[in-house]
């Protein structure tokens, strides 16, 4: 008697954890993607970082700077079997005025001040961004602030409604470099010195299984 091979996809799951800060969820919305979401509860952040990793005594990796009233962040392409831990962390800081390509900054150098206290006064001076080779952009700019945990350069493309993260310097950094990108033209940048905030409790959430596809012989 003749026989069919038959494709059977097995059934995917994933392992809840503990931890978790009221209103900070992660949801596995299909097998290789996790929706992450927060509560909008700090009117005073400048933005918000979305970290992970798979081994909770180590490091944390970046996944995104997001906006100060953006909720919500997809982790897409998750490897098959591993527990993945999330954590977010706001931060804060001063910013410099915006400019355009080959626009400086109007801003004044001056004396480095503390980003926790200095408001305004520890803003990045004399930021500039100009066209380099390659299609890149090049930002410079004055340090003013003395305990900055890094510097992050922001857009607002044209008919956008805000400034968004788009690049991450080290601390101490006067001068960064970045790919220009199809309608980003007429765009306005400008540089944030920035410090974190304390982070969440971690949510210890997701395990993804593999999926698989099993051949079975079936009768005609």
């Amino acid at each position: 008697m003749p026989r069919k091979l038959a494709a059977v996809l097995l059934a995917v799951a994933f392992v809840a954890g503990c931890g978790e800060e009221p209103g900070f969820t992660a949801t596995l919305t299909d097998p290789v993607n996790v929706d992450l979401s927060w509560p909008d509860d700090d009117p005073n952040v400048a933005g918000r970082v979305v970290e992970f990793t798979t081994d909770p005594p180590g490091e944390y990796t970046i996944l995104q700077f997001v906006p100060p009233r953006q909720t919500t962040y997809r982790h897409p392409d998750l490897i098959p079997e591993t527990r993945f831990h999330y954590r977010i962390r706001p931060f804060f800081g001063a910013v410099s005025d915006a400019v355009t390509l080959s626009g400086p900054s109007v801003s004044d150098s001056g004396p480095a001040v503390s980003l926790r206290t200095g408001g305004q006064a520890a803003a990045p001076a004399s930021f500039r961004a100009e066209p380099a080779a390659e299609e890149m952009v090049r930002f410079s700019w004055a340090d003013r602030s003395s305990d900055e945990d890094g510097f992050l350069v922001e857009i607002k493309k044209p008919g956008a409604p805000d400034f968004v993260p788009i690049e991450m310097s080290d601390p101490g950094t006067t001068s960064a470099g970045l790919a220009s990108m199809p309608g980003e033209e007429g765009a306005s940048h400008r540089l944030r010195a920035f410090y974190y905030g304390p982070a969440s409790p971690v949510l210890d959430l997701v395990r993804v299984r593999t999926v698989r596809t099993v051949l079975t012989l079936t009768s005609p």
